[in-house]
């Protein structure tokens, strides 16, 4: 039998010895449970306490002496409905509370926030972040440096994205440092080739939603990336790519 499972709603070892223990049991004593469970009487009577907390026991008397039996495991299934309530009753204060979170993090007015991530899964997570806030804005449309190395990196750390960005109707603009890359729908691309063999040294970069994110290899060959959210930043690097667009 796979106990372990009940740590899931917050019972320690001892815990589930001593629910097990009455199960098997039936009524039985302090004193009794103890020497059962292999503990303590007065770790069994905190443990006893907790499981009463949670409506998993109960007692009686009997003959002047105190006795314990478990409830029926049902309980348990109440236990679980009662922090799914909890949590969504949770998730709602949280969503009433982001507004104001933010408007705290807005009071930093025009100083950068940089961000750094790690691995394929911190890629994944900036490119989460461009679909999920491009999704929101007026005009649906990013800009990417795309350098060879690195695109695929990017491309395998989240291959589906290009389906999930043509789904959700996000346009891309996009100027090759190297030679490859290609279209996928809904996007554009250029082609802007360096002198032979320096493009193994360029950094991707895409452009979006007031951020600019910037992802290279480290010394190990891992992928890293740094975010920097900051107005003037994503307006400066947006004009830098406009217009050398119109030149290539």
């Amino acid at each position: 039998m796979e106990i372990s499972i009940l740590k899931k709603i917050g019972l320690s070892d001892k815990e589930i010895k001593v629910y097990l223990k009455l199960l098997e049991n039936g009524a039985v004593s302090i004193r009794t449970l103890a020497e059962l469970a292999d503990l303590n009487r007065g770790t069994t009577y905190d443990v006893l306490k907790k499981l009463q907390e949670l409506g998993l026991v109960t007692y009686f008397h009997q003959d002047t002496k105190q006795r314990f039996v478990a409830e029926d495991p049902e309980k348990i299934i109440k236990i679980l409905d009662g922090e799914k309530e909890k949590i969504e009753d949770v998730g709602k204060k949280i969503h009433g509370l982001i507004p104001e979170l933010k408007s705290l993090q807005n009071k930093g007015g025009n100083k950068p926030i940089t961000k750094f991530y790690e691995g394929r899964a911190g890629i994944r997570f900036i490119l989460d972040d461009i679909l999920s806030l491009m999704n929101a804005e007026k005009e649906k449309k990013y800009y990417i440096y795309s350098a060879a190395g690195v695109r695929e990196d990017v491309y395998a750390a989240y291959p589906d994205f290009n389906k999930k960005r043509v789904k959700h109707k996000i346009r891309a603009m996009a100027i090759s440092l190297s030679e490859g890359g290609g279209t996928y729908g809904l996007d554009e691309r250029k082609w802007l080739v360096p002198k032979l063999g320096s493009e193994k040294n360029m950094t991707y970069i895409v452009i979006y939603a007031g951020k600019c994110a910037f992802i290279s290899l480290d010394s190990h060959g891992n992928p890293v990336g740094v975010i920097i959210e900051n107005k003037m930043i994503f307006e400066t690097q947006r004009t830098i790519f406009l217009q050398l667009w119109d030149l290539i």
